[in-house]
């Protein structure tokens, strides 16, 4: 492992120029890579043969071990929950092969049926005796949520319907916790919680897939509308989900105290590849209040620096992010309208860290050659890293069929600035 991480971490969050850069990859569900191309990543280093880990099934993200985070010299370890996204806990782990015919570890609860077309169904909680919540087309290579919305009535809409999966840690989540940070191998390295709870309507998680019978507003399309139409019971889901959160973080923090560096806040979604889902005057509205709640208790008590996530177009809601509180945005769409890197890095740079926008991964790192590539990294990097405060990720995690040569490529680059 690579000595100094962590103090250039330190340096990077803090808006200081690092001795070195800091790169991450798979310390979080948005800064993953996807289990095909970490199976070619351990061939490409020459690591032993063996069936990968996925550790987050809906995007079918691949762990990455301390054989790899050495391989790569990264620089940031990720604490996750101890049950997945369908709430099937992580251990056991069992082989099954995938669609496209890699052989890969899941959970040993993680059941599925099949459809007669060969889709893979996965059961919340791996109960194939109820619906399933997720599928797996033949021809892909991630989950997509099912549509389980039940009909509406707003006269008997309770918030404690969207609240089921936010409820108060127990003593057995304090324990693991406690255990997960105590088994990091740290050497050095910085370390990004998720300790879940506090993402105020993402749409990954809305749908509600570790639930078996998830009653409320699930629907992908019945949130967006209810965000304009249901304002006040969005905004009252909110405030009582905030505060069982803060009062999970009080609990975790008594735990684990300043022994993580930053924390995942919220991975919902503002953008769009040309604009955002609301306005600005929404966002002051229904999400800030809380965020800043969130993020004001995290800085008047803890060391923890705060992680927002949302693709898109969001130059227009920098501002509303730092005055919500938060200290890292990701992943930084560079391709979206606006959002122009020297600009970005001239307008915010000195007051929110820029984690990801290392190469866009919708064209260059899709479409591009390796030169390209190379050129388009080593560019992001000269602007984003000007002064500190930029964290090398991809825009995104990195997908399955992105040509390998130019995943070499990348890391070449890194190499040679690093």
């Amino acid at each position: 492992m690579t000595p100094g991480s962590k103090r250039n971490f330190t340096d990077t969050i803090n808006h200081r120029q690092p001795e070195r850069l800091v790169v991450d990859f798979g310390s979080t569900s948005v800064t993953g890579i996807h289990v095909l191309i970490v199976e070619k990543l351990r061939e490409y280093y020459g690591l032993e043969k063996r069936p990968v880990k996925v550790t987050e099934p809906y995007q079918m993200l691949g762990e990455i071990d301390n054989e790899l985070i050495h391989a790569m010299d990264l620089d940031v370890l990720g604490l996750y929950g101890e049950n997945n996204m369908f709430g099937i806990r992580n251990r056991g782990w069992k082989v099954h092969r995938t669609p496209w015919g890699q052989e890969v570890m899941f959970p040993g609860e993680f059941n599925y049926s099949f459809t007669e077309k060969g889709d893979i169904l996965i059961h919340p909680e791996g109960d194939t005796s109820v619906p399933p919540s997720a599928v797996m087309p033949v021809s892909g290579y991630f989950f997509d949520a099912l549509h389980r919305q039940e009909p509406i009535d707003d006269a008997t809409l309770r918030p404690e319907d969207n609240l089921e999966e936010f409820q108060a840690v127990t003593d057995h989540d304090l324990d693991f916790w406690k255990s997960q940070l105590e088994s990091l191998d740290y050497s050095g390295k910085a370390v990004i919680a998720s300790f879940g709870g506090t993402a105020l309507g993402d749409i990954a998680l809305v749908p509600g897939l570790q639930l078996k019978n998830p009653r409320g507003i699930r629907g992908v399309e019945e949130w967006y509308v209810s965000t304009v139409t249901r304002e006040e019971f969005i905004r009252n889901l909110f405030d009582r989900q905030t505060d069982i959160a803060l009062e999970n973080l009080k609990r975790i923090y008594g735990v684990i105290g300043d022994r993580i560096d930053a924390v995942f806040i919220c991975g919902t979604d503002f953008g769009t590849q040309d604009s955002t889902f609301c306005s600005p005057e929404t966002f002051s509205r229904v999400w800030m209040p809380y965020y800043r709640k969130v993020n004001d208790w995290i800085h008047d008590n803890t060391g923890w620096k705060t992680f927002k996530h949302s693709c898109g177009a969001i130059e227009s809601f920098m501002e509303l992010f730092i005055e919500s509180g938060f200290d890292i945005i990701n992943p930084v769409q560079i391709n979206a309208s606006g959002m122009d890197p020297k600009m970005l890095k001239k307008k915010y740079g000195g007051r929110i860290v820029f984690w990801g926008g290392g190469v866009d991964t919708q064209k260059a790192f899709m479409f591009g050659t390796p030169s390209q590539v190379r050129d388009q990294v080593r560019q992001m990097c000269d602007i984003f890293n000007d002064g500190g405060g930029f964290v090398f990720n991809t825009v995104h995690n990195v997908q399955a069929n992105v040509p390998f040569e130019n995943v070499v490529a990348m890391l070449e680059a890194l190499r040679e600035i690093r």
